[in-house]
């Protein structure tokens, strides 16, 4: 979305702080949508929730691409946009895999499985900004928005609910209102939420401010589509690494250097004298730690709590994810218009990276302690 800001508001005459929040306002509308699809792909199947996502995701990316007010703007690239996410995101993904795989992969196949959303990240950058060099930033989201359609027929194959799964664990059948008074009230749990909000702080900045920043420095835009895309790319390999890493070794402390490794790669970046070198170097190396969160920190609620529910356990930890990323996009957007500069943003989100690193060193990676429970009609 960051490639679409410059050209919309040279078009439009919007601020930075306009597009921001659009942002913003889909990223909420993203973990608001999460739980909810989920717990609905849990039920009914994953297949219906991927096809109304792949539908609503074209509609919103066509009135964002055809938005004359700011009203347009935020209904089409931010609400309807981030409800379209939602009902495809992560959380409802990685719920099918861990459903139809043993413990002993689940973390490997959740790292591929997120692997696969950073290869179509570097993809979708170089396609996204040659889109828009060719055809305008109005007829390149209109062009994106029919691509779209073809989710729902990739989709057919995920028609199974989590009860047709083969690993889903059957002998503990809660009501959703019992799965969430049981999450909310772990510790562990609480303390994965938390952690899991940094996450979406950074990365949404990120996506959606890392192209003007690098213009900010006065270097070329395309310097930037490079770095978005190398951090698709580098992705991939963190994504898989973490996933394999994962399965060995205790994924609490790897989430903890995960997120200690963003804050001195940021630090760093931030100090060196900016130059196209710093740029690549950066991209490469959040790259490697940039989605390498996802997989151990679904894998912790699988391990917490099992799959029948993870749909909705899951998007409820991503919903905390987004809340960071609305803050990081909209304070990001509004802190460059008032101040003239993001470097207050960046620094918010080094320190946020050690805070993560910390809280996530008490948490346990074992099952919850469950009494009996009665069968729910």
């Amino acid at each position: 979305m960051g490639f679409f800001q410059a050209p919309m508001l040279a078009d439009m005459g919007w601020t930075s702080t306009t597009f921001g929040l659009a942002i913003a306002i889909q990223n909420l509308a993203w973990g608001l949508g999460q739980p909810v699809f989920g717990a609905l792909a849990d039920r009914y199947g994953a297949w219906r929730s991927l096809a109304a996502g792949g539908i609503i995701y074209a509609l919103g990316l066509f009135i964002m691409g055809t938005a004359e007010t700011e009203t347009a703007l935020h209904i089409g690239g931010g609400v309807l946009v981030g409800l379209g996410v939602a009902a495809g995101s992560f959380g409802i993904i990685l719920s099918v895999f861990a459903r139809n795989v043993s413990p002993e992969n689940r973390s490997i196949v959740f790292g591929m499985g997120t692997a696969a959303g950073s290869a179509g990240m570097f993809l979708f950058s170089p396609l996204s900004a040659a889109l828009i060099a060719n055809f305008g930033w109005s007829h390149a989201l209109v062009l994106l928005s029919a691509l779209m359609l073809i989710i729902p027929v990739l989709a057919i194959p995920l028609y199974g609910s989590a009860r047709d799964a083969r690993m889903t664990q059957e002998a503990v059948e809660q009501t959703i209102g019992q799965a969430l008074s049981e999450a909310m009230s772990h510790r562990s749990y609480l303390l994965l939420i938390t952690g899991f909000f940094v996450c979406g702080f950074q990365v949404a900045f990120i996506t959606a401010h890392f192209p003007r920043y690098i213009t900010d420095l006065g270097f070329s835009v395309n310097l930037a589509v490079w770095g978005i895309a190398l951090i698709g790319l580098f992705n991939i390999f963190g994504s898989l690494a973490s996933g394999v890493l994962g399965q060995k070794y205790s994924k609490p402390w790897l989430l903890s250097l995960l997120y200690i490794g963003r804050s001195i790669a940021t630090a760093a970046f931030l100090l060196l004298p900016p130059s196209p070198t710093t740029v690549i170097v950066y991209s490469i190396i959040m790259g490697l730690l940039w989605l390498s969160t996802v997989a151990p920190t679904n894998a912790l609620v699988a391990i917490m709590f099992g799959t029948r529910h993870l749909g909705l356990l899951g998007g409820v930890v991503f919903l905390s994810h987004q809340i960071g990323s609305f803050l990081g996009v909209y304070f990001g957007g509004y802190l460059r218009d008032t101040t003239g500069s993001y470097d207050t943003v960046w620094w918010l989100g080094v320190a946020l990276g050690i805070f993560a690193a910390i809280i996530h060193m008490p948490i346990q990676e074992k099952p919850v302690d469950r009494p009996a429970i009665p069968n729910a009609a």
